[in-house]
């Protein structure tokens, strides 16, 4: 799942950004307002997480911004004010939670789970493509009943196919929600990590489950 983290202090945006990493999430970071809504604008993010006070425009007009175009990203918003108006005005205009500065990330991450659920619960729960299963949740991977160590980048690669199996994903698609925004496309690392992928995922076991499209891209099926 990608998170597009818009937090101008920059201590504060790479602790969490850090955290989020660590629990198998993609995070794309922009410090202003301005920069935060062109991203949420042209990316596709599962979840946006947006501080109030921000240089350029604010995380309210931004919020703002984004519901009046339809883009029904689901947002936490983060504020040093813990005011019950503030709380108030952030959620009328679209923020579907509110976080007060200073914050465990303990508490973040739950509200950052418990939202995705809410946007998709299908998310929430366990993926199939023949015998292999992956938790969403716990994260998980399990095939043929034997759990399979992932790394953080390939547990979102497979992840991205499982969610689109029996469809051809192409090396863009995957750069753009596997890898952050500024991402080289033109490098060989996303074949290097699909290699690791399925020597874990299909080596000695019955049936290769990820397969190379030539000249497209890559597709899992059973």
């Amino acid at each position: 799942m990608r998170i597009l983290l818009v937090e101008d202090e920059e201590r504060i945006a790479s602790f969490v950004a850090r955290g989020l990493k660590e629990a198998h999430y993609v995070v794309d970071v922009a410090h202003d307002g301005e920069k935060g809504l062109f991203m949420a604008e042209v990316n596709e993010y599962d979840l946006v997480i947006l501080d109030i006070m921000l240089p350029g425009k604010d995380g309210i007009s931004v919020c703002r911004e984004l519901r009046a175009k339809k883009i029904d990203t689901p947002i936490l918003m983060l504020s040093a004010k813990d005011t019950t108006d503030d709380k108030v005005r952030g959620l009328n205009f679209g923020a579907d939670d509110y976080l007060a500065k200073p914050f465990a990330f303990k508490e973040l991450l739950a509200r950052v789970q418990a939202l995705l659920r809410r946007k998709a619960p299908e998310k929430g729960g366990v993926l199939h493509v023949g015998d292999l299963e992956l938790n969403q949740l716990t994260h998980k991977v399990i095939r043929a009943g034997k759990e399979i160590e992932l790394t953080s980048k390939e547990f979102a690669l497979l992840e991205y196919m499982m969610l689109n199996a029996g469809k051809v994903i192409t090396r863009t698609m995957i750069s753009e929600h596997v890898w952050h925004e500024d991402f080289d496309s033109f490098t060989n690392v996303i074949d290097v990590y699909m290699n690791y992928l399925r020597n874990k995922v299909c080596k000695g076991f019955k049936k290769p489950l990820i397969q190379t499209v030539r000249g497209s891209g890559y597709i899992i099926q059973d």
